[in-house]
């Protein structure tokens, strides 16, 4: 039993972390599906959900009105979630420049986006988040895009700015890993969701978002999937932000990690034959949320396997365990860095997942916090 129980761990974790990116690199490279891009100018409806962001607010909106499209085509509302510093203010500065304040009672995010999806006008809506800065022809980028009848939803590519310790570079290292994956399944058919601080949608396509929802930028552009259109990403629109450190981005994990419960709950055909995708979605979301069981089954297992092999892989194991465990006290200059810093942010990251399985009892609202840039 023993020899069962970890043999099928081991798979899993070798399939979601190494088998399954690899074998969708060889899908997307066979199958690739080109997005038909054109120059398309739509009207656009900019919404920026803000909740006591006067710290960055005034470069954004600056930054927003700095995009390379056309005048008088793009609406920018910030939907201020009843902050209670400089934000309103602020955005007042901007209202000569076409810039409309919404004043929101605090009720989250997505009560403030469903506000802001009521006022809008236009074609195309463009979600952003307030501390990121933007290229100036992302907008442009996204709506050529979304000239391709068959493409509902593009994301743009979140870049993060050099990193200083070995830690935020290696959540970093995870980042990109992640976009790599991302590319592959726009090139197959379809991501699964959107960069949150960075993504278009054709406005006909998006629906009320539930009060307590944690992933916005998956709700919504799944709503377009599920009418049969593809969701894509375009790396040449892009948003800049600063690194994180590790647990800054292991509450940020737990959030997004639990909203996919949410989002699991909200649309079951994820895991049905409804799903087009359903391989990719099992593989890479579904995945990410039992691996962290798989980890603590392969190590339990180990101990019950004959000898020596157990004693030779359970000491490997409780090796990279100890490896993590003894990163933060290290320090940057140490060379065993370049092997216990990695190993750290991915137990961290496995610790995020298993921490996330607490949506399952507690309201989704308790996942909110602020993320900060290092």
């Amino acid at each position: 039993m023993a020899i069962l129980v970890f043999s099928i761990s081991a798979l899993l974790v070798l399939w979601v972390l190494f088998g399954y990116p690899l074998v969708l690199h060889l899908l997307a490279s066979r199958f690739a599906r080109p997005v038909h891009k054109s120059e398309w100018t739509p009207d656009v409806s900019v919404l920026l959900a803000v909740k006591n962001g006067e710290r960055y607010l005034r470069a954004k909106l600056e930054t927003l009105l700095a995009l390379d499209y056309p005048a008088g085509r793009m609406r920018i509302l910030v939907l201020s979630d009843g902050s209670t510093d400089g934000t309103a203010g602020i955005a007042r500065e901007f209202s000569d420049r076409g810039v409309e304040l919404l004043e929101l009672p605090a009720g989250g995010k997505c009560e403030a986006l469903n506000a802001g999806l009521r006022a809008a006008t236009g074609e195309v809506l463009f979600y952003t988040d307030v501390r990121q800065d933007l290229a100036p022809g992302s907008l442009r980028e996204l709506t050529a895009c979304l000239a391709d009848p068959e493409v509902a939803v593009v994301s743009g590519e979140l870049i993060i700015r050099g990193a200083e310790s070995k830690e935020a570079a290696n959540v970093g290292l995870y980042w990109r890993y992640e976009k790599w994956i991302r590319k592959n399944l726009s090139r197959l058919d379809s991501i699964h969701g959107a960069t949150g601080c960075i993504y278009a949608m054709k406005r006909e396509y998006a629906v009320e978002l539930p009060a307590e929802a944690l992933l916005d930028d998956m709700h919504q552009p799944l709503a377009a999937f599920f009418e049969g259109k593809r969701l894509v990403f375009e790396d040449k629109a892009r948003a800049y932000d600063y690194p994180t450190q590790l647990d800054a981005e292991f509450k940020r994990k737990v959030r997004t990690l639990a909203g996919n419960y949410q989002i699991l709950g909200a649309y079951p055909r994820l895991l049905g034959p409804g799903n087009r995708m359903w391989l990719h979605f099992v593989s890479h979301k579904v995945g990410r949320l039992v691996m962290p069981f798989a980890l603590i089954a392969l190590l339990i297992s180990s101990v019950f396997l004959p000898e020596p092999w157990n004693w030779g892989l359970l000491g490997a194991q409780l090796a990279f365990y100890l490896s993590a465990g003894l990163d933060p006290w290290l320090p940057e200059s140490f060379p065993l860095k370049r092997i216990t810093s990695p190993a750290r942010v991915f137990v961290v990251l496995m610790a995020a997942s298993f921490c996330a399985a607490s949506i399952l009892f507690v309201p989704g609202r308790r996942f909110w916090t602020e993320t900060r840039a290092s």
